[in-house]
């Protein structure tokens, strides 16, 4: 459900960002794991249109070149993230971790096409080489939180093409908020509560980095996602913070 008191607005992105937390558990598990979160207030979502296609033909024809006949699984960061997932229990073979996922499609048919603002952030997913989320800011309850599960926590999907309620696997690593999951095995899949769609105008992206990319290189996706998304809605007012390892330089909020 959406909570009025934790409605999305520009002037409150800060102050959310700063209560945003990763457990200690987590980095227990992966001490170079570092989010980058950044918020974007008075966004115009929308179906796919001439500057989402744009950014994300040229972000597809820089992820071929990476790849280079490569698979998505042998690049460094990807197979980072695939030890990530090994190190709580998931098979990656079976739930890819979502820069594998969206680099399986890009050879050879390329990305479908899903909504301007979801197809700038697979653009910038797959040609910076992360896992990369975005959703709904104003349907969060509280701030975002990335913990261990215990197993009990609410997962809202769809199985068959029907709503059904999900539980994660004990120890499993979720993105949640006060309601519940937002994000099942750190980037692999998205609740329907969260989601961004054609009226979004408040969003939430998380960039997911493990070594070897480096916080510069996290910067620099961060800065082509702002820029994609002030391109397609110029007001908009951007806001972000990196959340490191407590003995690791580098995190804070930055306007």
């Amino acid at each position: 459900m959406t909570h009025p008191q934790n409605s999305a607005s520009s002037s409150d992105a800060a102050e959310w960002l700063a209560a945003a937390s990763i457990d200690a558990a987590v980095f227990a598990l992966r001490p170079d794991y570092r989010a980058l979160l950044l918020t974007a207030d008075g966004l115009r979502g929308g179906p796919s249109d001439e500057t989402s296609e744009h950014l994300l033909a040229a972000a597809d024809g820089t992820a071929r070149q990476r790849l280079n006949g490569q698979k998505p699984e042998q690049l460094p960061h990807p197979a980072a993230w695939r030890e990530a997932y090994r190190s709580f229990g998931a098979k990656p073979q079976r739930t890819r971790p979502s820069v594998e996922a969206l680099l399986r499609r890009v050879e050879p048919d390329g990305l479908p096409r899903v909504d301007r603002i979801t197809d700038v952030y697979n653009a910038v997913s797959i040609a910076h080489l992360l896992p990369l989320g975005g959703e709904d800011r104003a349907a969060y309850a509280g701030p975002p939180q990335l913990i261990r599960a215990v197993g009990s926590e609410a997962f809202d999907t769809t199985a068959g093409g029907d709503p059904v309620i999900e539980h994660p696997e004990p120890g499993e690593v979720v993105w949640c908020d006060e309601d519940g999951i937002t994000c099942r095995r750190w980037n692999w899949r998205q609740g329907i509560r969260t989601r961004i769609t054609a009226d979004t105008r408040s969003a939430v992206f998380i960039l997911d980095a493990l070594d070897p990319l480096t916080d510069d290189e996290l910067h620099a996706a961060a800065d082509a996602l702002t820029d994609g998304l002030l391109a397609l809605s110029p007001d908009a007012v951007v806001h972000r913070r990196l959340i490191a390892h407590p003995n690791r330089a580098g995190g804070g909020l930055q306007c």
